[in-house]
């Protein structure tokens, strides 16, 4: 096994508990299986991963010591993204209710494309440049350096990858799903869509001033 059986062990428990600690990707997922349905969710879960595995790649070409050590790029990427979740939140909160049927609700479709979920989903991620300082500090110690890396690099990614499939597909956006009757309603709408858009815009305040 490339990995240590302890030390994946050790990686998995991680890795689960930093899927179920909430953020913009948890409210991501549960705005999108609010607005889309549970299947169509995995879209934006999907771009999620695309933007994690970009930081451990990142972080393993040694790119990450360069953003992180960089106050100006640190700086300039933190605003990017506090900026991009603040327009997430004042677009929903000023988001006109969606017409559709309540079967068309049910059947999770309102309009929106799997390609801007995905899209949507990985700009969530990547605009957060303290996951690059997260993962310098994180993938170091579950990395062997007088072993083969590559192997070690494949189970590391495929771990964290899949735990955070899970936690958000099966945690974060079924725990949304006891709410999609009030999406039926242009009421309910708007008081989810003020809800979740105060939660993108205080995580956009969480990455500019929580350090």
């Amino acid at each position: 096994m490339p990995v240590h059986p302890a030390i994946w062990l050790s990686l998995l428990t991680t890795s689960v508990v930093i899927s179920l600690t909430p953020g913009a990707g948890a409210v991501n997922t549960m705005s999108n299986a609010l607005s889309v349905g549970w299947r169509r969710s995995l879209w934006g879960v999907l771009g999620q991963q695309l933007a994690l595995l970009a930081y451990i790649l990142i972080v393993a070409a040694g790119v990450g010591v360069i953003v992180a050590s960089n106050p100006v790029v640190f700086t300039a990427i933190r605003y990017a993204g506090a900026a991009y979740l603040v327009f997430l939140g004042l677009r929903l909160i000023l988001s006109r209710p969606n017409p559709a049927a309540p079967s068309e609700v049910e059947s999770g479709y309102r309009g929106e494309s799997a390609w801007s979920l995905l899209r949507r989903g990985f700009w969530v991620n990547i605009l957060n440049p303290k996951a690059v300082v997260f993962f310098l500090a994180f993938v170091p110690q579950f990395v062997r350096a007088d072993e083969p890396l590559l192997p070690q690099y494949l189970v590391l990614i495929g771990t964290i990858v899949g735990v955070d499939i899970l936690v958000m597909w099966f945690f974060f956006a079924v725990a949304a799903r006891p709410f999609r009757r009030y999406v039926s309603t242009p009421r309910g709408q708007r008081i989810l869509n003020r809800v979740f858009g105060g939660l993108f815009i205080a995580m956009a305040a969480l990455l500019l001033f929580v350090h």
